[in-house]
């Protein structure tokens, strides 16, 4: 009980189902502090709503990645516990490895294992960066969606209970040294036992990314998790990231979907990725586009995600069996107007084949959290 003494971020009976889980171990602050060079400023590697994530190296030189948590944090204690309740008895090569925690004196620390490649969302502003070099193959952007895929599967089908992550985003998929993906950052998390098929929540998570009925009514499921999957594919493929199109006429779900009803999916693939199989990039943007299909019964499952992007079986194509969706408008801060219901296509198809991000665009802030207001608008004329 020693590690937890002097917790002054809850009482110890909060933390007392630690000392029970087997594969956690629990740290001291001094032995963090002196592995991260008491935090300095050129071991951060990463930030976000609940805390800043440093690098660290333990004497035997093995490298970990230390979550600490603000004390002004949004994580408080009930969602620090549920993180590691949800993570620590996960093992899946695709999910981040939770190696242990500290909760001694103010501090709530997770310590991870350290991936080489920082995220995905880091991967994409190199590829938009105006001095950037990095190049995404397309075997690489398939294994970063495949991986990505079969980790959320794993969640929602084969843990006991399962997971619904509630926050997948470009900066939760974090990258190994050889680029495959694992799924990080559990801090919103609900677990869904057996019996259970919808969970009515406050909404929280990152704007671009929500699923309809999620933001709208706070009704979660696992489908919200499916279309956020959805969102983060369209990512990879066109190399953009959400938070450079969502305050746009052009937000990338919207214009993914009236390039789909005009036949020219091809047009939104990044122009840097200069050789791609055509017919396989086009059936990632279809898996992509019904995912973020508005209904949730019309998304597939993730293990249906998961066959549909391993195995070359053709999606239907007919107006039918894919259905443009409503869209939920995310207004996160500054001013903006929605045009709101109108006679005909809210967006018209931009002129430029391929989208390229400009040279000289700034580099977009993190996404904000999400407090929206919400409207309807449909990409097909009524």
């Amino acid at each position: 009980m020693a590690l937890l003494r002097g917790c002054l971020c809850g009482s110890e009976e909060d933390f007392r189902g630690l000392l029970n889980m087997e594969n956690l171990r629990l740290f001291s602050y001094k032995e963090i502090r002196a592995a991260t060079n008491n935090f300095d400023q050129s071991n951060k590697i990463g930030r976000g709503g609940f805390g800043t994530v440093y690098k660290g190296v333990w004497d035997d030189g093995t490298a970990f990645a230390a979550k600490v948590l603000s004390s002004e944090s949004e994580q408080g204690i009930k969602e620090f516990l549920a993180e590691i309740e949800s993570i620590s008895e996960v093992k899946h090569a695709n999910l981040v490895r939770l190696l242990g925690c500290c909760v001694q004196r103010k501090s709530r620390i997770l310590i991870y294992e350290y991936l080489e490649n920082n995220s995905l969302d880091h991967a994409l502003q190199a590829l938009g960066s105006a001095n950037g070099t990095t190049s995404l193959t397309w075997s690489t952007r398939s294994d970063i969606c495949v991986g990505t895929a079969k980790g959320l599967s794993y969640l929602h089908e084969e843990h006991e209970p399962n997971i619904v992550h509630r926050d997948i985003k470009a900066s939760n998929v974090l990258l190994d040294r050889d680029y495959r993906p694992k799924i990080g950052d559990f801090g919103l998390a609900k677990l869904f036992p057996d019996n259970i098929t919808h969970i009515s929540t406050g909404v929280v998570g990152t704007c671009g990314y929500l699923a309809p009925e999620y933001f709208v009514h706070g009704q979660l499921t696992k489908k919200a998790d499916v279309y956020s999957f959805g969102v983060l594919v369209l990512e990879i493929i066109s190399g953009r990231r959400i938070s450079q199109t969502i305050h746009s006429d052009m937000f990338l779900v919207r214009e993914a979907w009236v390039l789909y009803q005009q036949g020219k999916l091809l047009d939104m693939v990044d122009a840097r990725m200069e050789e791609y199989p055509e017919e396989e990039v086009l059936r990632y943007i279809r898996v992509g586009l019904a995912c973020t299909q508005a209904t949730p019964s019309f998304r597939p499952t993730m293990a249906q995600v998961v066959a549909l992007l391993s195995q070359p079986v053709a999606l239907h194509e007919t107006a039918a069996a894919m259905r443009p969706p409503s869209f939920a408008e995310h207004h996160c801060g500054g001013h903006h107007t929605p045009d709101g219901p109108s006679a005909g296509p809210v967006v018209q198809t931009s002129p430029k084949a391929r989208w390229r991000p400009p040279a000289a665009e700034a580099e977009a802030e993190e996404q904000p959290a999400c407090s929206a207001k919400f409207t309807y608008s449909e990409v097909a004329p009524r």
